[in-house]
């Protein structure tokens, strides 16, 4: 399975470190666009989203949210069907 997926983060946040360890779980490959130290990118993340927290993620250019987003997706049975629909 493969989708087109953004996701903006920083190297240790633990939400991002959980966005990416339930991404690579459903074996899908993304972008991740890492925004430590990068003042110009978590502007265009900001500018994207609307939000200021990491992670931001997109699937098939709609932004799903946060990690937290993504994990609701899970638990609903929604995420595989957003997945496969990106693809």
């Amino acid at each position: 399975m493969s989708a087109d997926i953004v996701m903006y983060s920083t190297r240790f946040c633990p939400y991002c470190v959980r966005a990416r360890g339930l991404l690579d779980s459903k074996r899908v490959s993304y972008t991740d666009i890492a925004v430590d130290g990068a003042p110009e990118l978590r502007h265009e993340m900001m500018e994207r989203s609307g939000r200021h927290t990491v992670p931001q993620i997109w699937i098939g250019g709609r932004h799903v949210g946060g990690y937290d987003d993504l994990a609701l997706l899970e638990r609903q049975g929604r995420l595989d069907e957003l997945l496969s629909q990106a693809s």
